[in-house]
């Protein structure tokens, strides 16, 4: 299947209702509002195309830009095109579950991870703080430097409260992250959690809410999933 054909395919699957739900999340013009699950089909009939994926993105099409992130083959994606598309990522439903999922899938995931993560740009510090937490949740703990993530965690306890609001999002949940599925250091990141406290987000607006990763530590621990990890990043 080519571009025009792709595009017209997802239109046809769009849905009112999907698309405001978007919108309202931070999606912009142009969508069609198709949901995730809608996609699997499209995605048997193509499988990964990296071209196909590089022009899908470059419409700048919020489902295009999605769907881009399930063909992709992250095999073939060099340091320079995870740039580009982090650069075209405008909300966090991109820059979090379509670039970091797919970056984390690569053996440079960590690299670019940590540049992102210096980077002072609120997105690319969100994409770069998730990205981890998709490795954590998915990858062997021997993969990691246990001084690396610890310092990472101190990291988070000495900037989470004056952090950009998406990288909030994001450091609240590499705390937790750790703390649940990497268990050297599970002890330390209930203490630095509980250090850190309540973290207050969406300050700007009339609905400030609060995160607080170690409650959502101790729930996995009640639950027992300390450990976890999951099969497969992309669905």
């Amino acid at each position: 299947m080519n571009l025009e054909a792709v595009m017209q395919e997802l239109e046809a699957l769009g849905k009112e209702r999907t698309k405001k739900i978007y919108q309202s999340n931070g999606a912009q013009e142009p969508l069609f509002g198709v949901a995730t699950g809608a996609m699997k089909p499209l995605f048997k009939k193509i499988k990964l195309n990296q071209p196909l994926a590089d022009q899908l993105y470059a419409t700048g099409n919020y489902d295009a830009m999605y769907f881009a992130g399930i063909i992709a083959d992250p095999n073939v994606m060099t340091e320079a095109d995870f740039e580009r598309w982090i650069d075209g990522a405008y909300f966090y439903m991109l820059s979090d579950f379509v670039v970091a999922v797919t970056l984390s899938e690569t053996n440079i995931a960590q690299e670019v991870s940590d540049k992102w993560i210096d980077s002072n740009i609120d997105l690319k510090m969100s994409a770069g703080w998730n990205c981890y937490c998709w490795l954590l949740g998915n990858r062997p703990d021997h993969e990691f430097s246990e001084e690396k993530l610890a310092g990472l965690l101190t990291r988070v306890k000495e900037t989470i409260h004056e952090a950009p609001e998406r990288t909030k999002y994001a450091m609240n949940q590499f705390l937790y992250t750790v703390g649940i599925s990497y268990q050297h250091l599970h002890d330390k990141a209930i203490e630095i959690a509980q250090e850190v406290g309540p973290v207050e987000v969406n300050q700007d607006s009339a609905k400030s809410k609060f995160l607080n990763a170690s409650l959502t530590i101790q729930n996995a621990v009640e639950k027992g999933r300390i450990g976890f990890k999951r099969k497969h990043v992309r669905c």
